[in-house]
């Protein structure tokens, strides 16, 4: 008796000196056996364990799943994740004991404390997810300050313009880009090509208005040898053919005659064509990218321009605003050109800022280009490090409306009707309705009409 009380003591020792959560069920679910670990992990004193009843407990809350009848079902080692009343997740797994004659006598569990490591995993997941958000943002903002394509997105109307293109750059649709002459159309259309799909094949522009009529189709479709006198021998691919597998960008579409306007719509429709003086039916897979600085809707009206191919081009239209509407974008882009420009002639100069003053407050009728002209102009025949007032040609120096800069008229009243007027006068430049100013201002529409009418602005 006391050898067998010895061997058993020698056990017991050895169980409680594990680590592990250990519990010993028999068939029934009742706890014939626990080490020490398992009731610190439980919260509760060995002796409440004894005796007690796995089912019990689990309705009690103490934990749940239970490894006693997932083992008895399946009569094999199982593994699974168990809940504790305070919410400690535990990674179980029980095995089944058998006797000598193959009865199941005992159920055997052990546990380890995997809080940490759900939580963490939890945690890595999160970061994951916020890592490729990260991305997606530096990518978009990559493509949104392509200072190096010479687009500046500062002001609100040109970055609604930049998340227009990037969000419709990877679908092969056809854009029609509108906008006066110099506001970038064919840097937009380049910046979609680029966010493409297409963007290892080729990148076509054709400028529509800088064709003559009588020779568009030989261009744009190619020729035959001796399809007409002066022909080459060997024929020649048009514009459409090296833009398989690309984009085609049609610069100044409203500059097509009612003629060619036929045969451009039958293209663009088929996506094939019949070279001059050809008889060999020819394919070719590119995106669509139109441009315009008219309106074509007037055109259509006055049947200077098909419907049918307005209709056809006009599938997503992205208007590129003027100069005039992006003032915020003026700074930057002064500063980018200047930037370029010094080193491109390898000169060091920067803009006084009476110089930047002037840029702010002109029309710039040419918009983007005309800008980019005057920054190179500057900087090639400017011979001082600062470019100064003086540097700037005679149109580019002007009285400045703005009532900042201006001297203000001595009293408040007139201070305050000075600058509201002011104010006024570039919101009625910028906005066409009178709704429009006021949503713009913060004020009611008709305090906007009854101030307009104060100050005589039409």
């Amino acid at each position: 008796m006391k050898d067998r009380d010895k061997h058993w003591d020698e056990y017991e020792a050895i169980l409680h000196s594990l680590k592990d959560d250990i519990l010993v069920t028999n068939v029934k679910g009742i706890i014939v056996k626990v080490s020490e670990a398992t009731c610190e992990i439980y919260g509760v004193n060995p002796e409440e364990l004894i005796g007690e009843s796995v089912y019990k407990l689990e309705k009690e809350g103490l934990f749940t799943p239970l490894a006693t009848p997932k083992v008895i079902q399946q009569r094999k080692k199982v593994t699974f994740i168990q809940t504790t009343n305070d919410e400690k997740r535990l990674l179980v797994t029980g095995i089944p004991v058998f006797d000598k004659h193959g009865e199941l006598v005992r159920i055997v569990s052990y546990s380890h404390d995997v809080t940490e490591l759900i939580e963490m995993k939890k945690y890595l997941a999160e970061m994951e997810n916020e890592m490729e958000l990260v991305k997606r943002e530096l990518e978009m903002f990559r493509n949104r300050n392509v200072s190096s394509e010479g687009l500046i997105a500062k002001s609100k109307e040109m970055k609604n313009v930049i998340s227009m293109v990037l969000q419709i750059a990877s679908v092969d649709v056809n854009v029609l880009l509108q906008g006066e002459t110099g506001v970038g159309k064919s840097h937009i259309a380049k910046t979609i090509h680029r966010n493409s799909p297409r963007n290892d094949g080729p990148f076509i522009e054709v400028n529509c208005g800088a064709i003559p009529e009588t020779i568009f189709e030989a261009e744009i479709f190619g020729y035959e040898a001796g399809a007409f006198t002066g022909a080459s021998r060997g024929g020649k691919p048009g514009l459409a053919e090296l833009a398989n597998g690309g984009t085609l960008f049609l610069d100044e579409i409203g500059e097509l005659s009612l003629s060619n306007q036929v045969k451009v719509l039958k293209f663009i429709q088929e996506k094939q064509f019949y070279r001059v003086g050809g008889t060999k039916m020819r394919k070719v897979d590119f995106r669509l990218i139109t441009a315009t600085n008219q309106n074509l809707e007037e055109a259509v009206a006055e049947r200077r321009f098909r419907q049918d191919l307005y209709f056809r081009l006009n599938v997503v239209p992205i208007t590129i605003p003027s100069l005039r509407q992006r003032q915020d974008d003026i700074i930057p882009l002064t500063e980018h050109f200047v930037d370029e420009f010094s080193k491109k002639y390898n000169l060091q100069r920067v803009l006084d800022e009476g110089v930047v003053q002037q840029l702010l407050i002109q029309e710039w009728r040419g918009n983007v280009r005309e800008l980019i002209n005057l920054i190179e102009r500057l900087i090639v025949t400017s011979q001082s490090p600062i470019i100064m007032l003086n540097h700037l040609p005679e149109s580019y120096r002007q009285v400045s409306n703005d009532p900042f800069i201006d001297p203000f008229p001595q009293s408040l009243p007139k201070t305050i009707e000075h600058v509201e007027k002011h104010v006024l006068q570039k919101a009625k430049q910028q906005y066409k309705t009178t709704v429009q100013i006021a949503k713009y201002l913060g004020i009611s529409q008709p305090s906007v009409v009854r101030k307009l009418k104060k100050y005589e602005i039409e």
